[in-house]
């Protein structure tokens, strides 16, 4: 019996609910559908384990195809299975569940697995129609599901941790008291008392060299736009990307002429969130080449499935940006969040996670 969480019984509700519409629709940066942006789907491919599933149709049938057998079955019978699937996703409060109608209706094609193939960057595949240019390209998605838990864009780790300078005194005694502060918001706790003691802060580098020569590549300001973001987040009771880059906007760290109000701050957040949402970690050597996943298929509550991808690049580009928050990660498992010091000078880190809304 197959068992599964949301969002990997989100990826089979994917799969049924797109082969039933017959078609994707994009969504705007709020999450609605733009009712003038629907691409007819031509076929879905999906990779499992034991080879590729690809669905075409022919007539009111879906043909499935497998590495060897070829199945007919009704687009109703895969609109029923979505139903029941959804109706199943909004109840369930269990963290594992199975469910026997849908995994017996994924059997009768041959299909075991509810996760697509690990080792493919891609969760699902889809050739639609572009009615504004008469191509057909092929579009390899990421499935986001807000049925489940919201989840990370960018994980946190060492590698993504920041490290400041302190420009003040303090005790060894202070430095102690400081660090010992445990509350629910500790952090944020200890900047302001740092703060009150005269203390500033300085970024000083990214950790990982590798992730602040790949912030770098995207734009060379980035690593202290990036460090400055932060800062405010752990500072304020800001969290939402749009919020912090409007704060940053205002106080034009790196004095930028807005005269003419270019967008700096704004263009180069959205940079960086399309080339983390496209493939940029922080420990591997970025290139800037895009990988098969150019974009994401999101499952809203209601059981709307709406398509961003990098071929309608503003659209993507909005809903990353309007989606997306930072959050604070274990300051235990990743190391940050103390007064340190190395040879007599005062140092803090912070550290990037950036989770959807």
């Amino acid at each position: 019996m197959i068992t599964g969480n949301k969002g990997e019984w989100s990826e089979i509700y994917t799969l049924l609910k797109i082969i039933s519409d017959k078609q994707l629709f994009a969504g705007d940066f709020d999450l609605n559908k733009i009712e003038s942006l629907i691409f007819p789907i031509i076929k879905v491919l999906r990779d499992e384990s034991s080879g590729t599933y690809e669905f075409s149709y022919e007539n009111d049938l879906v043909v499935v195809k497998d590495n060897s057998t070829e199945f007919r079955i009704p687009v109703s019978k895969f609109q029923e299975q979505a139903v029941c699937l959804l109706e199943k996703l909004q109840s369930e409060t269990s963290a594992s569940f199975s469910i026997p109608d849908v995994e017996a209706f994924i059997n009768s094609f041959n299909s075991q697995s509810i996760k697509a193939k690990s080792s493919i960057k891609s969760d699902i595949r889809v050739v639609i129609h572009d009615l504004r240019t008469g191509m057909t390209p092929e579009l390899g998605f990421s499935i986001k599901s807000q049925l489940g838990s919201p989840s990370t864009l960018l994980n946190a780790g060492k590698t993504t941790n920041i490290t400041y300078k302190l420009c003040v005194e303090l005790t060894e005694n202070q430095i102690s008291q400081i660090n010992a502060l445990d509350t629910r918001s500790k952090i944020k706790d200890r900047l302001k008392e740092i703060e009150k003691q005269g203390g500033t802060f300085i970024f000083q580098k990214m950790d990982s060299q590798v992730f602040e020569n790949n912030l770098i590549l995207i734009d060379s300001c980035l690593p202290q736009i990036v460090a400055d973001m932060v800062f405010e987040f752990f500072n304020s009771e800001n969290s939402k990307i749009s919020d912090l880059v409007k704060f940053i906007s205002i106080l034009n760290p790196l004095n930028y002429n807005l005269d003419n109000k270019h967008p700096f701050y704004l263009y180069k957040i959205k940079r960086l969130l399309t080339d983390i949402a496209l493939g940029m970690m922080p420990a591997t050597v970025w290139t800037g080449e895009l990988d098969a996943t150019g974009g994401y298929l999101v499952v809203k509550g209601n059981g709307d499935v709406l398509c961003y991808h990098i071929y309608n690049k503003n659209e993507f580009e909005d809903y990353l940006f309007f989606n997306t928050k930072l959050e604070t990660a274990s300051s235990t498992r990743h190391e940050f969040g103390t007064i340190y010091s190395v040879d007599d000078e005062l140092f803090f880190k912070l550290n990037l996670q950036i989770r959807f809304v």
